[in-house]
């Protein structure tokens, strides 16, 4: 089989990046071991949520996606409250900073099976699943990915969009770090007593980042991300425990909470590598980077990653190949930026909100106060987010 480019994985990234080349001159394989799963039961919301950029809510729409995302499944971000460990506060409004909303709040498999769907339609996508890679040979004027099964796709391009353990950036020869934080990352939803008012919630405390997303009807995702131990300790919780405590952590901000829906806790990392390209391969979403999720901005960056290597791909002339190093340098460099930026920041937030030493406190708190006496600077990041 051949092809301009062979895509491994259908996660987000990988999906984002085969549907934004659907009106390019190229030829596209996805090659993913199974399909997304998705409940059919309107009342089960997904454990994990993301928080999208409006930046990327556009390039979803863009590629035709958005539209299919009901509005009663996303909950547009209003405003952002952001609490330190000592008194201090940061605050953020759509509305003071001019925008409709600072984020969009949406469940994961709903994303990835609208994904999926549009890429079942596409002319020129082959999409192969269950498919699994075994072999990767990367030549000078070819890259040839054999299957388990035996079928091998030659083509100009492979991109590995299998995860931060991704198999096809190994097999390529690219290591890379990990920095475990020694936490896990639990999530729950909930509904509350109280309304949120389309309002994010954040809790910089001594055991860990305590996030509540707003969701349609009165509900809320939570995320918190915690040590190991702390983290187990809370999936050990009844139902009725555990609401009562993530509802005390937040102060019951919102009243009491009732638990809805599974809890799940995954283990938090910073992985950085190398590069992302080489001659006639590149790396995109978390196999190319992973950060902590205080930021929320983790499958933002892998979006962003697809619309940047689609738009290098979609416009490079003719007499260039999809593997030419030149041209996946080019996107290389677009992207640097951004994930070193993103990666550097939460690393620092995350190490200096752990600390536990007074003058390190004194400044994180200071800092917090500070920030929201400034709306420059606030309306800065603001803008910063929004395009992230």
């Amino acid at each position: 089989m051949d092809a301009d480019i062979t895509i491994v994985g259908g996660g987000l990234a990988g999906l984002a990046l085969a549907v934004a080349l659907r009106n390019a001159r190229l030829n596209v394989v996805l090659v993913e071991g199974r399909p997304p799963a998705r409940s059919q039961n309107d009342a089960d919301w997904d454990s994990r949520l993301y928080a999208l950029s409006p930046a990327n809510a556009n390039f979803l729409e863009s590629i035709g996606v958005w539209k299919h995302v009901p509005a009663e499944r996303r909950c547009g971000v209003q405003a952002m409250e952001i609490f330190g460990d000592a008194g201090s506060e940061l605050h953020f409004s759509a509305y003071d900073s001019g925008v409709s909303e600072l984020a969009w709040i949406v469940e994961s498999s709903l994303l990835q099976s609208e994904l999926w769907l549009s890429a079942q339609r596409q002319a020129n996508l082959n999409l192969l699943c269950p498919a699994r890679p075994a072999k990767l040979a990367i030549g000078a004027e070819t890259a040839v990915l054999t299957l388990e099964d035996g079928r091998s796709i030659n083509s100009k391009l492979v991109v590995a969009a299998d995860g931060a353990d991704s198999w096809t950036r190994t097999a390529a020869g690219i290591s890379v770090e990990f920095y475990p934080y020694d936490q896990l990352g639990v999530v729950a939803n909930f509904s509350c007593e109280k309304p949120h008012r389309d309002t994010a919630l954040q809790w910089f405390r001594e055991d860990g980042v305590l996030a509540w997303l707003p969701l349609p009807e009165n509900r809320i995702s939570m995320v918190w991300s915690t040590g190991t131990e702390h983290a187990k300790e809370l999936l050990a919780l009844s139902v009725d425990e555990l609401a009562r405590v993530v509802a005390e952590a937040g102060k019951f901000r919102l009243g009491e909470l009732s638990l809805f829906g599974t809890p799940a806790g995954f283990p938090l990392r910073l992985m950085r590598a190398p590069k992302m390209v080489q001659p006639r391969f590149a790396l995109i979403g978390d196999a190319a980077h992973t950060i902590h999720p205080l930021s929320g901005h983790g499958i933002n960056l892998g979006f962003q990653d697809a619309a940047a290597l689609a738009r290098q791909l979609a416009s490079k002339p003719e007499h260039i190949d999809c593997g030419n190093l030149r041209l996946l340098r080019a996107f290389e460099r677009s992207r640097a930026e951004d994930v070193l930026a993103l990666q550097t920041v939460t690393d620092a937030l995350h190490h200096l909100f752990g600390a536990p030493q007074a003058p390190l406190k004194r400044l994180r708190n200071f800092g917090l106060n500070f920030t929201n006496q400034l709306p420059v600077i606030k309306d800065a990041l603001v803008r910063y987010a929004l395009v992230s």
